[in-house]
C-alpha cells in the first residue's frame, strides 16, 4: 500500500528549498475508457458510432504502439459495464502487451433508473442492498488487479429541493454503505470524488471540505482487521480523487482545494481537465482555461509531494480522442517544466517573507513564462 503520509509534511524554508530542488514533477497519466467514444447529450446524438470495450482497448494500444504513451500510462473503467469479470481478460491482455494497466475500477452508482432517488444513500433497502453489493464487487475486482484505489464518484446520491430533506440520513446511508463494502473487502483504498452538482442539483458532498469530512466518518466506521491496522499506523484508507474541474464548478481556489487535501495525506489521485468557474461540468482539454490556476497547483503538488497519477478526464465531442489525449498530455508535460524551472531560491525567500520580497512571487511566474527573460525590467 503507498505510503501517503510524506503529503502530509509540514517543511521549514531551508527544508522545502532542498526538496523543491532536489525532486523532480514527472505526471503519469492515466485515461477513462468512458470518454473514448463520446455519447450523446440531450442536445446533439451521438458525433461518432459508438465502440466497443476491445475498440477502445485497441485505441489505447495503438498510442503505446506509436510512442504517444508508454508503459507508466493507465486506464480507469467503471464496474461492471467497462469492465467486468466477464472481460477482465481483455485489460490483462492490453497490460501483458504495453505494461499499461487498469489504474482502478469504479463502482457504476449514478447512470441506472433504479438509482434515480440514489445509490449507497437510497432510503428503499432493496435499492440500497444493490448499491452496496456492486460497490463490494468493484472493489473485489480492485483486489483482483492490486489497484491502489478504488474511485467512488457519488453522482446520482444528492438533492435538489432542501426543504424536507433527510441530510443525516443521506451521509449516514451512504458512509454506512461504503465502510460495509470496505469492510468486506478489506485493504482496498477508496478515493472519493466531491461535485458541486450535477447530476442531482445538489451533490451529496458538495465540495473539498465536505470530501474529507466525509473520508473522517467512513474511516471511523471500519472494523475489519486488515482496515484498522493501516489505520493504526498513521495510514488512511478513505482519500479523494478531486477533479479540477469540479473544484471550479464549486467556485473553489484550485490549488489551496488541493493543498488541503495534501495536508492530510489523503490526495490518492487527481482528475484533470479545464473547467471556468461555475458553469456546467464540461471536461475541456487540460490548459485550454485556468493555465495560472494549473501552474499553482502544480507547485503544490512538487512542494507536498504527491507521486500519483494525473487522471486525464476529459469529453472531446469534436475531435479524435487521441489527439484531445495528446494535447492535454503536452500541455500538463510543458506546465510542469516551467514548475521545475523555477528560481526556488528566490521564491522560497520570497513565500517565507513576503514584507521583504513584495511582488517578487509575481515576478518570478513571470520570468518563468517570458519567452525572452532579457527584455524584461528588473524589480525596482
Amino acid at each position: 500500500m503507498k505510503d501517503l503520509r510524506p503529503q502530509k509534511i509540514h517543511r521549514t524554508p531551508e527544508q522545502l528549498l532542498k526538496h523543491l530542488k532536489g525532486t523532480t514533477l514527472e505526471p503519469k497519466y492515466s485515461a477513462g475508457v468512458w470518454y473514448f467514444y463520446p455519447g450523446a447529450s440531450r442536445f446533439h446524438e451521438t458525433y461518432i458510432d459508438k465502440g466497443t470495450i476491445e475498440e477502445t482497448l485497441r485505441k489505447v494500444a495503438w498510442m503505446h504502439d506509436e510512442g504517444y504513451v508508454d508503459s507508466s500510462f493507465g486506464v480507469e473503467a467503471h464496474y461492471p459495464n467497462e469492465v467486468n469479470w466477464e472481460n477482465l481478460h481483455l485489460y490483462k491482455e492490453l497490460e501483458k502487451e504495453t505494461g499499461i494497466k487498469l489504474l482502478t475500477a469504479i463502482p457504476f452508482l449514478f447512470y441506472e433508473r433504479r438509482y434515480q432517488h440514489g445509490s449507497l444513500s437510497n432510503p428503499d433497502p432493496e435499492i440500497r442492498k444493490h448499491a452496496i453489493d456492486r460497490t463490494t464487487e468493484a472493489l473485489k475486482l480492485n483486489k483482483e488487479l492490486g489497484t491502489e484505489f478504488a474511485v467512488v464518484w457519488p453522482g446520482i446520491d444528492g438533492y435538489e429541493n432542501p426543504f424536507g430533506h433527510d441530510f443525516y440520513g443521506m451521509w449516514d446511508r451512504f458512509e454506512a454503505g461504503l465502510a460495509e463494502a470496505m469492510d468486506t473487502v478489506p485493504g482496498v483504498r477508496v478515493a472519493m470524488e466531491p461535485k458541486p452538482y450535477e447530476p442531482r442539483g445538489n451533490n451529496v458532498w458538495r465540495n473539498t471540505a465536505n470530501g474529507l469530512l466525509m473520508c473522517r466518518d467512513v474511516e471511523k466506521r471500519l472494523k475489519a482487521e486488515e482496515n484498522c491496522e493501516v489505520l493504526d499506523k498513521g495510514q488512511v484508507m478513505v482519500g479523494l480523487n478531486p477533479e479540477v474541474g469540479h473544484v471550479l464548478m464549486g467556485h473553489e481556489e484550485l490549488a489551496g482545494s488541493f493543498a488541503s487535501v495534501l495536508r492530510e495525506g489523503r490526495l490518492m489521485h487527481s482528475h484533470w481537465n479545464s473547467q471556468p468557474l461555475g458553469n456546467y461540468d464540461q471536461d475541456l482539454n487540460i490548459g485550454v482555461l485556468g493555465y495560472d490556476q494549473m501552474l499553482a497547483t502544480l507547485l503544490v503538488f512538487k512542494m507536498h509531494s504527491f507521486k500519483g497519477y494525473y487522471g486525464i478526464d476529459i469529453n472531446p465531442e469534436r475531435m479524435p480522442v487521441e489527439r484531445a489525449l495528446v494535447l492535454s498530455m503536452n500541455s500538463l508535460d510543458a506546465a510542469s517544466d516551467i514548475i521545475n524551472a523555477l528560481d526556488y531560491d528566490t521564491l522560497v525567500a520570497a513565500m517565507f517573507d513576503p514584507a521583504g520580497y513584495p511582488g517578487t512571487i509575481e515576478d518570478v511566474m513571470t520570468r518563468a513564462l517570458a519567452p525572452d527573460k532579457s527584455k524584461l525590467r528588473e524589480l525596482p
